[in-house]
């Protein structure tokens, strides 16, 4: 492996051809230059340059080996330079997401905010779905998601919405008849899953094992998507706990809402990888909570 001192100095010397020249533009000795190719040479088996007492030029093997650094060394800059403009400035794109419809108009006055506050930086926004949530944030296609809280292995800001829980049960079951229940009555009935690519934290928040008392929690079937399984609790498979946004976003005639009374509410905020806590996420972020406090999902 090339050091990036080597690689500078071949690469100063193939485009000078003079030692002297190239010793000053590194600020080192011609000696120090000399070294530096002879150690190259020797590590490629053959000269790379053809020296006389009046002139330097590259050997065949040299120009090659400078035609293939360059590229790949200009690109290494070019990706630092790219590191360092995301690290330290707000310029750019941010990638922003929202993991359900109730989500989006927060999300959407975040952005606002943002682009009035850094119009150098354009801001995408796309929705999220439950089976690519967590994968957008490791890959990178998204910078900073709005969605439920826990949302584990990921950096959280300051919530952003709060919503009570509601019981998704199917229509005509003998709990829509109360006017509110217990999260004790989970062990009473199989409750729906979610996919298994959500987080395990997620899924002990929403679908607990246990009920508060202690009582196993029956497991229903799982589904892929939200609306999957709003589909499995209409058919009677199971019950959900949801927030109570549910009842206004995805109405359905087959699917009634209890409200659940001993259940903590549910909080929503911005959701980013740790690893990419970049001046434009932290900005971000900080606009999302200046748009507006904690509000209620109405």
């Amino acid at each position: 492996m090339l050091e990036r001192y080597e690689v500078e100095t071949f690469l100063t010397l193939a485009e000078e051809l003079h030692f002297g020249r190239t010793a000053e533009r590194l600020r080192v000795s011609t000696g120090r230059v000399s070294h530096v190719i002879k150690k190259l040479e020797r590590q490629v088996g053959a000269p790379l340059f053809a020296r006389t007492s009046r002139v330097v030029r590259l050997t065949p093997i040299g120009r090659q080996l400078a035609d293939d650094l360059a590229p790949l060394v200009a690109g290494m800059n070019d990706a630092l330079r790219r590191a360092v403009d995301a690290g330290r400035g707000v310029t750019g794109t941010l990638r922003v997401a929202f993991l359900g419809e109730w989500t989006a108009p927060v999300l959407l006055r975040a952005v606002a905010l943002f682009t009035e506050r850094h119009p150098d930086c354009r801001v995408e926004v796309h929705e999220a779905q439950l089976s690519n949530s967590r994968a957008g944030l490791l890959d990178g296609s998204t910078d900073v998601l709005i969605a439920s809280y826990p949302f584990d292995g990921m950096a959280t800001g300051p919530a952003l919405l709060s919503e009570g829980r509601a019981l998704a049960v199917a229509a005509g079951h003998p709990l829509t008849r109360e006017p509110s229940v217990s999260l004790e009555v989970l062990a009473d009935h199989p409750v729906v899953q979610y996919p298994t690519v959500t987080s395990a934290e997620f899924k002990r928040d929403r679908t607990p094992d246990r009920t508060p008392s202690g009582r196993p929690v029956p497991k229903g079937p799982t589904g892929n998507t939200f609306s999957e399984m709003l589909s499995l609790v209409a058919l009677g498979r199971g019950v959900l706990p949801v927030g109570e946004h549910t009842r206004r976003y995805y109405p359905r005639a087959d699917v009634s809402y209890v409200p659940i009374h001993d259940a903590p509410p549910i909080e929503r905020g911005p959701v980013w990888l740790p690893s990419n806590t970049t001046n434009r996420v932290r900005e971000f972020v900080r606009a999302a909570a200046d748009a507006g406090a904690v509000a209620p999902v109405s």
